[in-house]
């Protein structure tokens, strides 16, 4: 409703005839409207459509609080987040309380004594959705206090005996009342402070310290955990565990299609980036490596293969290629086959190796790289229908390519090779020399890779010969 109308009192409020929903109504009602509706409910999470997303429409469904449990990278943190859009656009609620009261059933100390005071005349304020979200990380120095709350020794020296509520400052917990809890990576909270969730589960409300108080908050809760946690760093008691109404498994994108998209979606971008082109079979090669580094049995897959390692590996694929065009004087860049060994920098910091080794990291890459590019290859030719241009290595026909090679040296080449730029051409590169350049590279080296061609590295440039 416009600003202009919106009540500013309770009286004014009930006038109104507005009702007040609890928090995992509230996010019900909005989920079935937008279902029905057919409109996106998480836009931006890909490859989850027929697996993770029901079972989360489920959990809603039914006003279950939600575990969402699964290898790093899979999109958990940026999943729970996107709940905020199942949330009004506002919610009214008693102004300058700290736990966001109902005004129809306020349940603190202040504001039932102001309701009382002052009945109808009490003061609303509208809260916006993004406010009625909060998120904690989970630490091993989290406390009760943090979550939950504690006494405030401000608030004593102010004169108030220790035994009246007022004197209490309200944790995390209490203060996101009528709004979504999360904290991430749940196991890593202390058993102890686990604990001290079992009412908030269950019965709804918290308890702080020695307080003859109960209060019935009304949190719509959610967590995320790594698998390995349970037995790694530490674990979900089994108790709280048992007062999630759902437990959501997260997986890796299962199609290289969905990775792509991943891809495009998360890499940094810039305003100066009309001039890059990456053909299709780069991307596939950058997905492929990751896919292939998830089956790998030099990586340790307990610890998982982020989708940040194809984003990063992206990323890299295409600063080289901009840093190449730069330092040529090209007005326009595309990636290379020649490009991947720079990708070993934003690989190796983000996978385990199952045995350490120095250099390890560099050999893993090189034949997740291989494999990957072979593979990729077999989607496009196939390795009979390229005898020809084996023949002309055959007849003494040498070439030599490179990362820094300018690209106008492949246009070359491909006049010299005539029926190498036909199967050039078949990969859309046109006229366009760095596309020429990248598409060259990808025939080359998939003719090696099936040992129809050898290939001899000197310096930094690659040598491909009969």
């Amino acid at each position: 409703m416009p600003a202009s109308t919106k009540p500013r009192t309770i009286r004014a409020l009930r006038e109104s005839r507005y009702k007040v929903l609890p928090v995992r109504e509230e996010l019900r009602k909005n989920l079935v409207t937008k279902l029905r509706s057919g409109e996106a409910l998480f836009p931006g999470i890909v490859g989850f459509d027929d697996t993770v997303m029901p079972q989360m429409q489920n959990a809603i469904l039914a006003g279950q609080d939600i575990v969402l449990l699964g290898e790093r990278g899979q999109a958990k943190s940026r999943l729970v987040r996107m709940l905020i859009s199942l949330l009004d656009d506002e919610v009214p609620a008693i102004a300058g309380c700290e736990i966001n009261d109902n005004p129809y059933n306020p349940i603190c100390k202040s504001c039932l004594d102001w309701v009382k005071k002052d009945g109808g005349k009490v003061e609303v304020r509208w809260i916006p959705r993004n406010e009625r979200y909060s998120e904690k990380l989970a630490t091993p120095d989290i406390s009760i206090a943090d979550l939950i709350g504690e006494v405030d020794p401000i608030k004593v020296a102010e004169g108030r005996y220790l035994s009246d509520e007022l004197t209490i400052h309200y944790g995390l917990i209490p203060r996101t009342n009528r709004g979504i809890f999360s904290i991430n990576e749940l196991p890593d909270l202390a058993e102890r402070i686990q604990v001290g969730m079992f009412n908030l589960m269950e019965e709804r409300d918290v308890q702080i310290r020695g307080y003859r108080i109960r209060m019935p908050l009304d949190v719509y809760t959610v967590a995320t955990a790594n698998p390995e946690d349970y037995t790694n760093r530490g674990r979900i008691i089994t108790p709280l565990k048992d007062r999630y109404g759902a437990q959501i498994r997260t997986h890796y994108p299962r199609e290289l299609r969905d990775e792509i998209a991943i891809m495009e979606q998360e890499r940094s971008t810039f305003d100066n980036e009309k001039d890059i082109s990456v053909p299709p079979y780069m991307k596939e090669i950058v997905a492929e490596v990751t896919s292939l580094a998830r089956r790998s049995p030099d990586i340790n897959q307990r610890s998982g293969v982020s989708v940040r390692v194809s984003i990063a590996n992206y990323e890299t694929l295409i600063s080289n290629a901009v840093r190449r065009s730069i330092v040529q004087g090209e007005k326009k860049a595309s990636p290379r086959i020649s490009d991947l060994p720079f990708i070993i920098a934003s690989f190796s910091g983000k996978v385990e190796l199952e045995t350490f080794e120095e250099g390890r990291e560099s050999k893993v890459m090189e034949d997740l790289s291989k494999k990957a590019v072979l593979n990729v290859f077999g989607r496009y030719f196939n390795v009979k229908d390229l005898e020809s241009v084996v023949q002309q290595f055959e007849e003494g026909m040498e070439v030599e390519v490179g990362s820094d090679l300018p690209s106008p040296r492949y246009m070359e080449l491909q006049k010299q090779m005539g029926e190498l730029g036909e199967h050039v051409r078949s990969l859309g590169a046109g006229k366009r020399p760095e596309l020429v350049a990248s598409a060259s590279e990808f025939i080359l080296e998939g003719l090696h890779l099936n040992r129809r061609l050898n290939r001899d590295q000197v310096g930094g440039s690659y040598r491909y010969r009969s």
